[in-house]
């Protein structure tokens, strides 16, 4: 298993090395994915417990599990 690992690891080092543009192109797909969850992140995935207390998010999160289980049974 271990032997594996290591001759895994040295194809894909030995890869990366032969590259011309190769580098340049991984920074752009790590510059870009970053980039998307970013914006999705601001965009479509806004914390909804933020600013509450400890009360108000218990109640929120229990109103969610009930409307949850609700609509499962209601689709059954």
């Amino acid at each position: 298993m271990k032997r594996w690992a290591i001759a895994i690891w040295n194809f894909y080092v030995d890869g990366f090395r032969s590259m011309t543009w190769g580098r340049q192109l991984w920074w752009l797909i790590l510059l870009k994915l970053i980039i998307l969850f970013v914006v999705l992140r601001a965009f479509f995935f806004r914390p909804t417990l933020a600013g509450k207390s400890e009360v108000e998010r218990s109640e929120y999160v229990g109103e969610q599990l009930i409307r949850n289980t609700e609509s499962i049974n209601l689709t059954k």
